[in-house]
């Protein structure tokens, strides 16, 4: 079973929660915070504490929630060895993984529709870098 880490803040805390049930079977989380979708909390804190365990290892996965993505999306890319994508449909999604290697998701709890989320991670999961032609553009990044 596959780990990925998980973290929102407290707009994405719900959609985090049934990401995590949804896929309860098929991949082992390791939720990162926030807890309380009630205490206002400030995203790039998430953002950073998953984007230290995921740069860690290169097999490593992420899955950042906030109200738009892209918040969690720049937080995550300051960091060395991470490159996160804002996923909102499958194409986009699997785009991001064939020609740009991105390690972490982000979503938009309150742009991203529940079960398009849903199939946003589980192409993000399961959608191998293509490498070849786009190895040299990733390495620029």
């Amino acid at each position: 079973m596959k780990k990925i880490f998980i973290s929102s803040d407290h707009a994405g805390y719900e959609l985090k929660e049934q990401i995590k049930s949804n896929f309860f079977n098929k991949y082992k989380f390791e939720d990162l915070g926030t807890y309380d979708q009630n205490i206002s909390v400030n995203y790039p804190d998430y953002a950073h504490k998953l984007c230290k365990k995921v740069s860690k290892n290169s097999k490593n996965m992420g899955i950042l929630v906030c109200g738009s993505g892209m918040g969690m999306s720049m937080a995550a890319n300051r960091h060395k060895k991470i490159r996160a994508a804002v996923c909102y449909s499958i194409k986009n999604t699997k785009l991001s993984r064939l020609h740009n290697n991105a390690n972490i998701i982000t979503l938009g709890s309150r742009l991203t529709k529940k079960n398009i989320a849903f199939k946003c991670i589980d192409t993000f999961i399961n959608t191998k870098f293509e490498g070849g032609r786009h190895n040299k553009r990733v390495k620029k990044i």
